[in-house]
């Protein structure tokens, strides 16, 4: 063959392993590990499974190299065992809704690519449970992650605006002791938003208003602007007229944080962009923008892009600055 076909069956398969990776984690394979269970039938005692499923769960995992295997004995990698073993930062609600919410929807993923018409959320009350657990939880890995490679020296005033979470800003204040933060945050938010800042002491702080994402115009001499997961949420028009209210929001000089998916110029495309750009169209109708149209509204909202911060696991921040 002048071609190997290795590349092409991986990813046509990779659903057979995202659909492991999500039971293991599910039924405590990697827990009952890191408790010292060691080989596939003391797995299987520990979570109460069959051990020629467990086998297989244990077999997938360590060809993907989230376990090695040496005489039958299995043990975690450091990935697995800082995410996946029911620590502080813990992913398995997250792959529960990968599974139940994600998975599931790219059931109708052929009508998506054929009628570019996207999905609708619709969850009863554990439905949203679910997802609302899942995604806050890697809301929390991209904000501490965030929060440990984000440059903020020479800033003192934040201005958070439009998202979720309080977890930026916690994140960059508790290792920047001169930031202050503004969070301007839809009114529902707010409810979510104060114990969060509370449990984390910064309440002198960290101040949270209320305010319509499209429309609010925040004001202020702000030095640093988080934009966090806002413009997939909305149209063309309506991030032209954020970025421009940010903009009026900012000092000349000051740095914008646009974290999110994008569709990039790089020669060779982010996997994790491009697979979320399928996810959340097809999920419930939101975009993930091409990169050249994001600099287009910052160059007409008067930002100059200037570089892109890698987040580990998580979207990036497109930053650009004040002119």
């Amino acid at each position: 063959m002048t071609a190997d076909p290795t590349r092409i069956l991986d990813v046509a398969t990779g659903y057979m392993a995202s659909k492991q990776l999500f039971n293991a984690a599910r039924i405590g394979v990697f827990r009952a590990i890191s408790d010292g269970a060691a080989t596939a039938s003391e797995v299987a005692a520990a979570t109460e499974h069959p051990e020629r499923q467990v086998r297989i769960l244990l077999d997938a995992s360590a060809s993907t190299g989230l376990l090695t295997r040496s005489d039958g004995r299995y043990a975690l990698a450091e990935d697995a065992a800082e995410y996946l073993t029911g620590g502080p930062h813990d992913l398995s609600a997250f792959l529960n809704f990968l599974e139940l919410g994600s998975f599931e929807a790219f059931g109708h993923y052929r009508h998506t690519v054929d009628a570019d018409e996207g999905g609708t959320l619709d969850f009863d009350e554990d439905g949203w449970a679910m997802f609302m657990a899942g995604v806050m939880q890697y809301n929390g890995l991209h904000a501490r992650g965030f929060g440990e490679v984000f440059e903020t020296s020479g800033a003192t005033r934040v201005l958070d605006f439009g998202g979720f979470t309080a977890g930026w800003s916690i994140a960059l204040a508790q290792r920047n002791p001169e930031l202050t933060s503004r969070m301007v945050y839809p009114a529902e938010s707010g409810p979510m938003l104060t114990p969060e800042i509370e449990a984390a002491g910064l309440s002198d702080r960290i101040v949270v208003e209320a305010g319509d994402t499209v429309t609010a115009v925040p004001g202020g001499d702000h030095d640093l602007v988080l934009a966090i997961h806002v413009i997939h949420r909305f149209t063309d028009e309506q991030n032209r007229q954020i970025l421009k209210n940010l903009r009026a929001s900012a000092r000349t000089g000051a740095k914008l944080a646009v974290f999110d998916y994008f569709l990039d110029s790089l020669d060779r495309q982010r996997a994790l962009d491009a697979r979320h750009a399928a996810e959340y169209f097809n999920f419930d109708g939101t975009v993930v923008w091409p990169e050249e149209t994001v600099t287009a509204w910052l160059n007409e909202a008067g930002w100059a892009f200037s570089h892109y911060v890698d987040v580990p696991g998580s979207p990036r921040a497109l930053v650009a600055e004040a002119v």
